[in-house]
């Protein structure tokens, strides 16, 4: 048997060729630097502003599976709250948001099943469906005509529709009620990922599914956003919460989430549900900051505001541009953060605002001030 002798090289040179051909493209990312002292931040997915809130007395740890011997009281209360609350049968939770989805739908659907899923889906949710080996029909944003075509011409007995019910990067949503009359004609499952809607949008800040009357089959939601903790949830019928105890594999082989985090949880939540007044809060200043950045930006044709509440997309389009935007208004007082492609579609790069409810009035209106400076000298230099 002859060996094939293979020359001594340096296994990870590619790496190094990687990130220089990000470098000249303008999409290589680094560790952002640190928000400097009395500069405004509007980076963070803190939406109500409960982050800051010292974590009440629990253990730091679960120190297993739940499955093995990570069970814990404050999983349970959290999880009970949380079902309560959506109006749905119960919920169980995950490590983050990202293991939610993947473990939900990797496991609930498989070889030969179909997924439509949105173009602008949230690599979760992608990778999600690509684990389950199902077939995954990728629709254009939005497109509610795109999901009846998928599901009317599809041969797979079982499918899922995936979206997300307020995307993160556009700022806006689908038509979930349209999209609950769809699975139900065409006898498909509704799964909907309410991350960045829930505790700010819908009544009660229940999401854009409550306020659209809809109760999805799965419904994802995150308690590391404007619950101000760490970790996610799955929720839906109790049927489902005993399949992904036994099948998600994001859940089966990984430690418990920890006790504090779901005790920090539960206390953000009860006061979601007894201080209506921070979504409203937020509600009323992503306005204003809306209206102003409509004003400072009329007349630029370059430059356009994408969607409705409290992410705030100021599309600029070239990679370059957006970064050379947030760093003048860095300079001027404001953190941003510039979004580019692949997390955003080619030509499509913007810098990301986010509201919440520890800014003020004050706030928003040095941030427009600072956007109508920054953008006089955006081509300048």
């Amino acid at each position: 048997m002859f060996h094939v002798k293979h020359k001594s090289m340096d296994p990870l040179a590619y790496l190094t060729e990687h990130l220089a051909e990000l470098e000249r493209e303008g999409l290589r990312r680094s560790p952002a630097e640190p928000i400097a002292p009395g500069a405004l931040s509007f980076c963070s997915n803190d939406y109500l502003g409960l982050a800051s809130t010292a974590a009440p007395p629990a253990p730091s740890g679960s120190g297993a599976s739940r499955l093995i011997a990570g069970e814990r009281e404050e999983h349970r209360r959290l999880e009970r709250a949380l079902a309560t609350w959506l109006g749905v049968e119960d919920a169980l939770v995950f490590s983050s948001g990202y293991a939610a989805n993947v473990g939900a739908l990797s496991c609930l659907a498989g070889p030969s099943d179909l997924i439509v899923s949105d173009a602008l889906n949230h690599a979760s949710i992608i990778d999600g469906a690509r684990l389950s080996r199902a077939r995954v029909a990728v629709v254009p944003h939005g497109s509610t005509d795109a999901i009846a075509r998928a599901l009317g011409d599809r041969a797979e007995a079982r499918a899922w529709v995936a979206v997300e019910s307020y995307y993160s990067m556009d700022a806006d949503g689908p038509d979930l009620a349209a999209l609950r009359r769809l699975c139900d004609a065409h006898g498909a499952g509704l799964f909907v990922d309410e991350a960045h809607a829930l505790g700010v949008l819908g009544p009660g800040g229940r999401g854009r599914a409550a306020s659209a009357a809809v109760v999805p089959d799965v419904v994802v939601g995150t308690l590391g956003k404007a619950l101000g903790g760490q970790g996610a949830f799955v929720g839906g019928r109790a049927v489902l919460r005993d399949y992904l105890w036994n099948r998600a594999r994001s859940f089966v082989f990984s430690t418990g989430l920890a006790p504090v985090s779901c005790a920090a949880a539960l206390r953000s939540l009860q006061r979601v549900i007894e201080e209506p007044g921070l979504a409203a809060t937020v509600e009323a200043l992503s306005s204003r900051l809306r209206a102003g950045l409509d004003a400072a930006i009329a007349g630029r044709p370059d430059l356009t505001l994408q969607g409705e509440g409290h992410i705030v997309p100021l599309i600029v389009g070239a990679p370059d541009r957006a970064m050379r935007l947030a760093t003048l208004l860095r300079e001027r007082g404001v953190a941003v953060q510039a979004i580019r492609p692949p997390t955003v579609p080619q030509g499509t790069a913007r810098v990301r605002m986010t509201v919440t409810a520890l800014h003020t009035a004050a706030d928003i209106d040095a941030a427009i001030a600072a956007v109508g400076a920054a953008i006089d000298v955006l081509d300048a230099r």
